[in-house]
């Protein structure tokens, strides 16, 4: 059946959920002509978009990124709000689909007209962020979500990359404080706008809170990334709600700031800006490997190096000239 992208567009701007999931699934692709179709239903639902609050969440595994996604979700749904939920899942090595399925571990939520969620295979991506989560996000934002909720699969210095395509980061940590925090990695507090201490709630709730001591004196080491905001550690439950509110008053605090110092278009349009070089780089790497002259220039080039005859970088030259010409 022929796809038609206005009028795909046009349904999403509408708010069709179904027409939302198939031009996030063009945007998934791999093929070609798929790509295309999706870049001209971004480029009719531009106007639309850049008016939601973008969130990114991140933690190790078992912090309870999911049941804290859901508890918060739900409060946002109460307050009003339309949420998307991109939920960045490990791709599986046998058909390349998500392996986690969010949408079981959010039943509560996912049954709620005014919530979408997606999971999204990495497909290798590394820091466990999917290549198309971006233009996932603008797809929401034209069909009305004004919150998105950006769940990637865990911690790790590759995560940076999730910090460049959302207003404010949240990093979700484990009660437990002391030795634990030598295995943080710095780059991560370092790019996190809240650190937020889950299952703080009945026995661990002491540990909860030294843990949030240690976080804070840990934090005063470290350049804040603005120099009139510094990261903050609150506590939180996901199971009982507590803390859970005013995760979103801080978010909405520190955001406004932003926006009363003239920070947050700069820094998004600093993100569109990024984008386009990542984008850039990531075409012209594909474009390399497809080219028929590299392909048998390739074949050769790997010969000669199996053959101790030439050096890697000598034929990396060479297929750089090669592919100039």
């Amino acid at each position: 059946m022929k796809i038609n992208p206005t009028d795909i567009a046009e349904k999403i701007t509408k708010g069709n959920r179904r027409s939302l999931a198939k031009a996030i699934t063009l945007v998934e692709s791999s093929r070609r002509q798929d790509l295309l179709l999706a870049q001209e239903v971004l480029k009719q639902v531009m106007p639309s978009t850049g008016n939601s609050l973008r969130i990114g969440i991140t933690g190790v595994p078992g912090v309870g990124k999911s049941t804290f996604i859901e508890a918060f979700g739900n409060y946002l749904v109460d307050e009003g709000h339309k949420v998307a939920v991109l939920a960045v899942d490990p791709s599986s090595p046998y058909t390349g689909g998500s392996i986690l399925g969010d949408k079981t571990r959010m039943q509560e939520l996912s049954r709620k007209v005014e919530v979408f969620i997606r999971p999204s295979p990495t497909g290798g991506t590394l820091g466990g962020v999917s290549r198309k989560t971006r233009e996932s996000i603008l797809l929401c934002e034209a069909a009305g979500y004004d919150v998105i909720l950006i769940e990637t699969v865990g911690v790790g210095q590759s995560e940076y990359e999730v910090s460049t395509m959302v207003d404010f980061f949240l990093m979700l940590m484990l009660p437990a404080g002391g030795d634990s925090l030598q295995g943080i990695k710095r780059g991560i507090m370092e790019i996190a706008d809240l650190i937020l201490v889950n299952k703080a709630d009945g026995d661990l709730l002491q540990k909860a809170k030294v843990a949030q001591n240690d976080l804070k004196t840990a934090l005063h080491f470290l350049k804040p990334k603005f120099d009139s905001l510094t990261t903050d550690v609150l506590l939180c439950s996901a199971l009982t709600g507590n803390g859970v509110p005013e995760v979103w008053t801080h978010i909405n605090e520190y955001t406004n700031h932003l926006k009363s110092k003239g920070l947050f278009n700069t820094i998004r349009n600093e993100q569109f800006v990024q984008w386009t070089r990542r984008m850039t780089e990531q075409l012209l790497v594909s474009d390399f490997w497809e080219s028929e002259r590299i392909d048998e220039e390739w074949k050769q080039a790997t010969g000669r190096i199996r053959e101790n005859k030439t050096t890697p970088l000598n034929e990396c030259l060479n297929l750089l000239e090669r592919y100039r010409k």
